[in-house]
């Protein structure tokens, strides 16, 4: 199939469209490039989706009609998998206008594009964010998340809503996953696995929240690049069950469906640093500071729906999970 792939200069993008184009897709690659975080990674991630002949780079921004008209004129889409956004929590308290910009009006954009073209399926990435002040725990995609706590949050349990609409007025077959703190190889320098090797590689104390209380539901890259794979064909059509008496969240009476995608193991944050020590050989230096605003103390990922539609859950554990993680940052900054 030919498949759009947004966000492909992305820590999740550039894994996504590198195993489409592994299993034999032709894949777009649709990314602005913009300085977020440092861009030689970005470029670094390009440069070995480009090595690769069913390959075509996009630099453009989701919010640019023009180049969004003329780049669905010319290109059959049989997916769009839209992996493109305005990361991170805490950055968000800074600049939240940048959220909405890339979040709402790039998925909007997106939205519309699919809707006129037609196109089979939209997979879109959302996030644990949507749940914010919800502690019922596991987190669950058949009960409400309707609190968000920071305004990343808030435009991903928007994009959902924007997305239901569509598959509700237009039968625009969409499907939203549901990340839950993803991590691996050539991830994001913002996220705190990659934070704290740099920090304790350099000799630095390292950040740590609510002194040490945050459990989070760490998902290894490659178990998130299977299920969206997996999820891609895997169409929605309008659930016969669904009442409107009883709604369920996650589905609907429109071609449109919610999924978490978790470890469905939540690990403490001070584990987590301990098991980077000793696969670092190095100990930490701590710095054990208040709970940030728009965080939350725990993520847990139900994955029951996941498992049923596809017959996969995540499962690769912490200690594989940075170990090769680990690897890759040492191989790639050249840390002897």
């Amino acid at each position: 199939m030919r498949i759009l792939v947004t966000g492909a200069a992305g820590f999740i993008g550039f894994h996504v469209a590198n195993r489409l184009l592994t299993d034999g897709h032709e894949v777009v690659g649709l990314d602005s490039v913009n300085h977020y975080y440092d861009v030689r990674l970005k470029e670094a991630r390009l440069a070995l989706l480009q090595q690769q002949r069913n390959f075509e780079l996009v630099r453009t921004a989701l919010a640019d009609p023009e180049a969004m008209n003329q780049l669905f004129d010319r290109c059959d889409f049989q997916r769009v998998v839209h992996l493109a956004a305005q990361a991170g929590v805490r950055y968000s308290l800074e600049r939240p206008d940048a959220y909405i910009a890339s979040n709402i009006l790039g998925f909007l954009q997106v939205l519309e594009e699919c809707r006129y073209r037609q196109i089979p399926h939209l997979v879109y990435a959302s996030s644990s964010s949507v749940y914010g002040a919800n502690t019922q725990m596991p987190f669950s995609v058949h009960r409400g998340a309707d609190h968000p706590l920071s305004m990343y949050g808030v435009t991903k349990r928007s994009n959902e809503l924007m997305a239901h609409s569509y598959s509700y007025l237009f039968r625009l077959p969409t499907t939203g996953l549901r990340l839950f703190t993803v991590y691996g190889p050539w991830g994001r320098p913002d996220m705190v696995l990659f934070k704290f090797t740099k920090a304790i590689l350099d000799g630095r104390p390292i950040d740590v929240f609510n002194n040490g209380h945050m459990k989070r539901d760490f998902t290894y890259v490659d178990d998130v690049v299977e299920s969206v794979v997996r999820i891609m064909d895997v169409i929605p059509t309008a659930d016969t069950e669904w009442s409107s008496d009883r709604p369920d969240p996650s589905s609907s009476s429109a071609p449109f469906r919610l999924y978490n995608v978790g470890n469905h193991e939540p690990v403490d944050l001070l584990e987590v640093i301990a098991l980077l020590e000793e696969v670092l050989g190095r100990k930490a230096h701590k710095n054990l500071l208040p709970m940030q605003p728009g965080d939350v103390a725990a993520t847990y990922a139900d994955v029951e729906s996941l498992h049923r539609t596809t017959g996969f859950s995540p499962q690769t554990s912490m200690r594989e999970g940075v170990q090769r993680f680990v690897e890759w940052y040492k191989a790639f900054y050249g840390v002897t």
